[in-house]
This record gives structure tokens, C-alpha cells and sequence, in this order.
């Protein structure tokens, strides 16, 4: 019982008013009591959020840690309201090895007072020694990611334009301050329309004069999905609004007949394309989870989402689509 007790406490480490060099011992010393001493992370995930969101992006991250077994570095601020509280400086952490956050590692870093301008500081010595390092900000991105103090460190940036309150405005942001590296999960959710899209064009052989994408109101992923066509296609873009979620439809005009994907609701959409029988497709929301796993398959610059980003959507009325 008291061997469990102790594993129990090196697997869940409280560290108050520390250091970087504590954090690290603390790291190792969990990592001996569970019987494994090697670090085997293969990447750095640095989450930046605040307190009323750091659950669900770490929730999300130790998912997609099952598949990616990453040390996860949590950085709360907390700058202070009053001149004293800035003045001063604290580092609270919470070390955690194993468990039910995934198979790799997560410290909980509270910055507190003047360090919390300082946030690489902390972070710089907790990254794995030569190892890729990926920076996400589930909410509050900075302006130019690529210049910020941790963005600095990574080799890529995710954001998410989806929430933010102007989202469309926050789109021409990242267009402003774009650099190799960066990406956004407005763009990864629409990873299985691209794929079908493509493929589906591939069995249509007919070149598209127009298009539709249907989606709620403002969805960055809807106005990224009609700057891909524009880029690529060359074609005018119409934007219908539904009522979700996120994209519900995508229409490509050509002279054969339209290319059509439907999905109104559920995870289920219907794939029509000239002379050929309609088709169900498994094309369902999917989790945060699952869209960071998608972006720490891949650590080189995202071409197609940067040609997107900076493409601009020729609009068409819906007289000259019909």
C-alpha cells in the first residue's frame, strides 16, 4: 500500500513557487518511479490558454497524445490586476506522468506576476532536447504567431479562427502575418471535404465553371473552403447560409451536371455526381481531438493552406450559377 501511495504522488507531482530545473527533476523523478526512466515523447506540444480553457485543450491534447505520446507544456498567465501583483514573480506547476492525460508527460505551468511576460523563460528549459516543438493557442492567438515569444520556439503554429468572435476578421489576420508553419484548425476541419472533393472530381472529368459552399454564418472553414476553389479552380464562389454546423454542403458547377455533397446534419453526407448513383459518405464533425492529432502528422509548412489563406473568393450571384 505504501509503494502505491508513493507511485501515486511521483506520478502527480504539486510544485509551488518553483523553478524550471525542479520541474525537470520532478519529471525524471516520476519517470524512475513508474518503471520508465527513458524518455520516449517525440514531440513538445506547448498549449497557451487561460484557466476557463485549459481543461478542454488539455482533455483534447492528451487524446491526441495517445497517438502522438508528446511532453505537454500548459502556460497560464496570470500578469496580475494591481501594480504589485505584476511586480511580482511566481511559478506554480503541477506535473503529471502517465495517467489519464495519455502516454507522455504534461506539466500545468502557472505563470503568475512580471514571469508571466516572460513565458519562453519557463518553457525553453522544459523542451525535449531535439525534438520538435508545436505551439497551440485554443483561444486569444496572438497577431503574428511566428514573432511571438513561444511561437519563436515552434516549428509550427496552430490557431483557430472558429473561435474567435470575428472570425473572418481573424482570417485576414493570419493572411497579414503568415509564415511557413503556421496553420489553423478552421483549415483541418475541412481535410475529408478536400479529400472527397478531389475525388470526386477525378471521377466526374469535367471542368467546374462555379461553385457553392453552404455553412453557418461566418464559418472561417466555409470562407477558407471557397478561397481553396478560388485558388485552385479559378472559378466564382456563391456563400449560402444555413443552419449548420460548420459546412452542410458544397455544389461544383459543370457542364455535365453538379458535384454535389450534401450534409444537412448528422455524420452521414450523400455524394452525387453525374451519371453515376448517389453515394453515403462518413463525413461527421470532428473533435479537437482529432484535428490537433491531424496536425502533429505533419510539421512542414502547409502550402495548399497558405495559398488559400491568401486567395481571394471571386463572389457569384445566384444567376450566374444557375
Amino acid at each position: 500500500m505504501r509503494e502505491r501511495q508513493e507511485l501515486a504522488r511521483a506520478m502527480n507531482t504539486d510544485l509551488t513557487n518553483t523553478t524550471s530545473s525542479k520541474i525537470n527533476a520532478a519529471l525524471v523523478q516520476a519517470r524512475r518511479a513508474i518503471g520508465s526512466p527513458a524518455v520516449g515523447m517525440v514531440l513538445t506540444l506547448v498549449i497557451v490558454t487561460d484557466e476557463a480553457n485549459h481543461y478542454d485543450a488539455l482533455k483534447a491534447a492528451g487524446e491526441a497524445s495517445q497517438e502522438h505520446p508528446s511532453r505537454i507544456l500548459v502556460v497560464i498567465k496570470r500578469p496580475g490586476r494591481t501594480p504589485r501583483e505584476r511586480g511580482s514573480s511566481r511559478l506554480d506547476a503541477e506535473v503529471r506522468v502517465g495517467g489519464g492525460d495519455g502516454s507522455g508527460e504534461t506539466v500545468l505551468l502557472r505563470l503568475r506576476g512580471e514571469i508571466a511576460q516572460h513565458p519562453e523563460s519557463v518553457v525553453l528549459p522544459l523542451l525535449l532536447p531535439d525534438a520538435p516543438v508545436v505551439v497551440w493557442w485554443p483561444v486569444d492567438a496572438p497577431d503574428h504567431p511566428v514573432r511571438d515569444p513561444l511561437g519563436r520556439l515552434a516549428q509550427r503554429r496552430i490557431t483557430d479562427a472558429y473561435a474567435v468572435e470575428r472570425p473572418l476578421r481573424e482570417l485576414a489576420a493570419r493572411a497579414a502575418s503568415y509564415a511557413p508553419g503556421d496553420t489553423d484548425l478552421a483549415w483541418t476541419r475541412l481535410t475529408p471535404w478536400r479529400s472527397m472533393l478531389a475525388a470526386a472530381l477525378d471521377q466526374a472529368r469535367a471542368a467546374v465553371t462555379s461553385a457553392v459552399v453552404e455553412s453557418e454564418a461566418d464559418n472561417p472553414s466555409a470562407e477558407l473552403l471557397g478561397r481553396w476553389f478560388a485558388n485552385r479552380l479559378k472559378v466564382p464562389v456563391e456563400q449560402v447560409v444555413t443552419d449548420g454546423p460548420v459546412v452542410t454542403g458544397v455544389r461544383l458547377r459543370t457542364a455535365a451536371g453538379d458535384v454535389h455533397i450534401d450534409r444537412p446534419d448528422g455524420p452521414v453526407a450523400t455524394l452525387s455526381i453525374p451519371g453515376q448513383p448517389d453515394r453515403t459518405l462518413a463525413l461527421k464533425v470532428r473533435s479537437t481531438a482529432e484535428l490537433i492529432a491531424e496536425e502533429l502528422r505533419r510539421l512542414d509548412p502547409d502550402e495548399a493552406y497558405a495559398a488559400a489563406l491568401r486567395a481571394t473568393v471571386r463572389s457569384a450571384t445566384p444567376g450566374q450559377l444557375g
